[in-house]
Parts: structure tokens; sequence; C-alpha cells
């Protein structure tokens, strides 16, 4: 291999994006937002980086350790690009609009990872993203979950199914005890992988933790399947009233969302549970997930503003890849000549909305990302569209 080719390889899962699949994308992109925009949501535009103390001021750990991180050559700070959105969305909420009533945002645009978040993965996702904010009610959970559905079922996703839970069952199983931050997440770590001897040990760590409470932190493993196991989580969990509340705001969305999808619950899956403050769901089509979200009352709390919020995010170049490819697009194919008849031929089926592709000279049988199926002919002193005879 030559050495100068070496300088031509990219950064371990980045890559190109080549023509079809790039049209692709943006055929998503733009149907993405249309779709937020027909249920009223507005697009904002964040800026790729930020001073780091704003870009993961109140997100955690896991998304500092997500971030990478530059210094700028003009104040000599550091700057971060960003892995996720929604924090920014936040505070665009919280400083720019301030709106006392509701607010629904939408944003669609370039997040970088140090490292991909699932094996195969890019580490330059195209995320696109929904938040609400400004009502505390489930009418905005159901709002974003019927939003990303439709616009899965737009984009050609017909079998879909949604996951959910909410962070508030654990959270008040686990209230009143003094768990530090490490054992913490070391138990929502056992209930994910439903380890049951894990959680046995973690749990009677916390001396303060009830017996009952350790018992209902081990039933969780067995709560999940179809809507029954909201009711089998009713008497297993002897739920106290915040309990209560999630588990009936649960069948409540389940109601809604099972016309349009398959609906289970896994009720010790809580995957970002630093993050949400309710619901959390999951989308699946395809045998992918392709979607994550559910409501983050905090998100803003950092920026001054405690409001509600709810939405989700997915991956726009993820979509592309459980998707069947599209076909090259259909073309005029037209001569090139300095000749003001065909030039305003070709202007007016441009502007009606046809890709004309000029075929230069010496290149007529070059095959390209469109399938030109009608040729621009001159007929009788006339420019005429006629249909291509298809080659064997």
């Amino acid at each position: 291999m030559p050495a100068w080719s070496s300088s031509w390889q990219l950064p371990d899962q980045i890559a190109d994006v080549l023509p079809s699949e790039a049209r692709h994308i943006e055929e998503l992109r733009r149907l993405w937002l249309d779709t937020a925009r027909s249920y009223g949501y507005e697009l904002v535009m964040p800026p790729l980086m930020e001073h780091i103390e704003s870009l993961l001021t109140g997100t955690g750990e896991a998304l500092d350790l997500q971030t990478f991180k530059l210094v700028d050559q003009l104040s000599g700070r550091t700057l971060g690009l960003r892995a996720d959105t929604t924090p920014q969305v936040a505070r665009i909420d919280a400083h720019l609009l301030n709106r006392s009533g509701v607010a629904r945002l939408c944003y669609c645009g370039p997040v970088l990872h140090t490292r991909a978040d699932k094996p195969h993965a890019t580490r330059e996702p195209l995320q696109f993203g929904a938040e609400i904010y400004g009502h505390a009610g489930p009418e905005a959970d159901l709002e974003a979950q019927m939003l990303a559905l439709q616009g899965f079922k737009a984009s050609g996703i017909k079998d879909l199914s949604v996951d959910m839970a909410d962070v508030r069952i654990v959270n008040s199983l686990l209230a009143g005890a003094a768990v530090p931050a490490k054992t913490l997440s070391l138990i929502h770590a056992a209930l994910a992988a439903k380890d049951a001897a894990e959680l046995d040990s973690l749990s009677a760590s916390v001396k303060e933790l009830p017996t009952a409470s350790r018992h209902a932190l081990k039933a969780l493993l067995q709560l999940y399947g179809d809507v029954k196991v909201l009711d089998e989580a009713e008497k297993a969990l002897q739920p106290n009233e915040s309990v209560r509340k999630a588990l009936h705001n649960l069948k409540w969305l389940a109601s809604h969302v099972e016309p349009l999808a398959k609906v289970s619950f896994d009720l010790a899956d809580l995957r970002g549970y630093a993050y949400y403050s309710g619901t959390r769901f999951a989308i699946y089509g395809h045998g992918a997930e392709l979607a994550r979200g559910g409501r983050y009352d905090e998100v803003g709390a950092v920026f001054g503003r405690n409001r509600p919020a709810a939405g989700f995010s997915l991956d726009l170049k993820e979509l592309v890849n459980v998707l069947p490819p599209r076909p090259l697009k259909a073309a005029v194919r037209a001569p090139w000549a300095e000749n003001a008849d065909l030039g305003a031929a070709i202007a007016g089926l441009r502007a009606a909305g046809e890709t004309v592709v000029c075929v230069l000279p010496g290149h007529e049988h070059e095959v390209n990302e469109f399938d030109c199926d009608r040729e621009l002919v001159l007929a009788r002193g006339q420019w005429t569209v006629t249909t291509l005879a298809k080659s064997a």
C-alpha cells in the first residue's frame, strides 16, 4: 500500500456517506422535520460546539465521557463538541425563548461521540429529536410517542413496538434510604441485567432500606411483558401513591399507543435513569432499537428554569441502515448545447421539480445516481420529453 494512502483513512467508526445513502438520509431528515412541524414543533439549530461548562452542566458523567474536548484558540477556554443536543435545546428554552407556556422544539444535526454507544455504530450520528416543554401531564409523554410512531410509519416501518418503564417506581422504592451514588448505579445495572444475586447483595448493603422495599426491588426482575405486568405490579410492589400514579400513567399511555404499535413493559429496565424523571420508552422496528425518549423534567433546572419536559431522539444514519435502499431517482436526460430554447426547456423542467441531467460531450453512456428514464429531444422545432427505452 502506498505510504500516502494512509492519510486518506478515516478514524474508526467514522465514515463518508455516498450518494444513494446520502439522498435517503436527506429525504428522511426532511420527512421527520415536516412530520414534527405538522404537530406544531419549531426547528432550532444549536451550535456544534460550546464552552464545556455550558455543554455538560447537569448532564452527568456518562455524557462527559462521550464528549470530545478542545481548546478555543481565541479565548483559551475548553470547548466541547456536542454528544447530545437535548441539553442545548433545554438551554434555548430556558434562556433564549423564555416562554411561560408550552414550547415545542425540534432539531436535526450531527453529534460526535468519543466511543460508539453500541457495536458497529457510527461515532457521528445524525440526531433528530423533538422536545415539548411546559406541560407536566401524561399528554406530553403521549404526544412524544405518537410523533415518533408517526415518523417511523412515514419512513416505511410498519411493525413497530414500544417498550415502557418509569423511573419513579425504583426511586420510590429507594426513597428514604441513603444510597451512595456508586451503589445506586450498581443497583440499576443489576436490575437491567436481571441479576438477582447481585441485587440481593447490593440492597442488603443499604442498611436503611426496609425489607419490603428489598422484596419489591427483587420482584421487579420478573415484571416484564404485556400490559398484564402492570396489574401484577399492583400486587407485588404494594405501591405507595407515587408508584400507583406511575403504573396508572403507563396503563393510560398503553391504551392510546396500542392501536399503532405493540406495547410491552420492563419495569426493571431503567437505562438513562440518571437522565429521566418519569416515563421512559424505547421504540423498536426491523429488529433494532430505533428511538429512545421519555420525561426529563430536571433537564432545564441547571439553566435556571425547572420546566416539565418530554421528548425523544433517534439517529437517522442508523434508521437508514434498517430500511431497504432507495431506487435511483428518476431523471430527464438532456443534451448539452449552447441553445437558448434548450436552456429554457431545461429551466422549465427543473422549475417544475424534475431532475434534468445534462450529458457533457463524451460522457453519453456513464451511469450515476440518477435513472434517466426520459430524454429531452428536439422534434419538429420543439424540445420535447420522450420516454427512453429500457436496455435489455
